[in-house]
């Protein structure tokens, strides 16, 4: 029995209810929030690239001069050179660029700083009966239709109306289920990933009972074969 067979294209195909030019306003903008653990990226430049130098933290133990990253600590702070503990967490990157900017600026340090802030470990798990997967994001915006699409699409033995998406809020771990064979999947508050969520499919249905067959067939194979032994035995002796 093909599993192929068993699956119609309600089952697997995404965005069904859309039409030609439809248009869908997302609701939910989404800007990356910074939280403990995140590692960023941090970069200071001005014109007199001197300056810049004492605010810059270079890792060294590669073959090539790398920026190194600043670990978000537990209370959502890190330390910056000279600058001393800031306050990170809740913020996005760019307004940690700006805060990072004003602070330079305000304590007389340099009058025309350039600040880049990346995330360094914005990645996305996947956890299923497609394999465990991380894919990294290489920029602050992912979608979820974009993450599927990143990990190489989803397998016909995959379930679709029942994909949950993971992640820590307020130190609890949330989880919501997302259909994408509906366009209702654009308004959903998860479809917007966050770093480290994680994304966890499960068979479907028809593959599950194919599973089951195929565990079961070597016992009824034997009961049937168990059976037509009787069957023949009474026959036998009814001679």
């Amino acid at each position: 029995m093909a599993v192929s067979s068993c699956v119609s294209t309600q089952d697997v195909n995404y965005l069904q209810n859309l039409v030609q030019n439809s248009q869908i306003v997302l609701e939910n903008k989404f800007e990356a929030k910074i939280t403990p653990y995140d590692e960023l990226n941090i970069y200071v430049s001005c014109f007199k690239e001197e300056m810049a130098k004492p605010f810059n933290i270079t890792d060294y133990s590669g073959s090539d001069q790398q920026q190194g990253a600043y670990l978000v600590d537990v209370n959502g702070n890190i330390q910056f050179p000279v600058l001393g503990e800031i306050h990170v967490s809740g913020m996005t990157r760019l307004e940690l660029q700006d805060t990072i900017s004003y602070l330079l600026q305000s304590d007389g340090y340099i009058d025309d700083p350039y600040v880049m802030v990346r995330f360094a470990n914005f990645k996305i798990f996947f956890l299923g009966p497609d394999g465990g997967k991380t894919i990294t994001i290489p920029n602050e915006r992912c979608t979820f239709l974009e993450a599927l699409a990143l990990s190489g699409d989803l397998s016909i033995y995959t379930r679709r109306d029942k994909i949950a998406v993971m992640r820590e809020v307020n130190g609890k771990m949330v989880m919501r289920y997302l259909d994408p064979r509906s366009s209702a999947v654009f308004n959903d508050p998860f479809f917007m990933l966050q770093q480290n969520d994680f994304i966890i499919t499960q068979y479907s249905q028809s593959t599950l009972m194919q599973t089951e067959v195929q565990r079961w067939m070597p016992w009824i194979s034997v009961g049937v074969s168990l059976v037509s032994v009787l069957i023949s035995m009474a026959i036998f002796l009814k001679k």
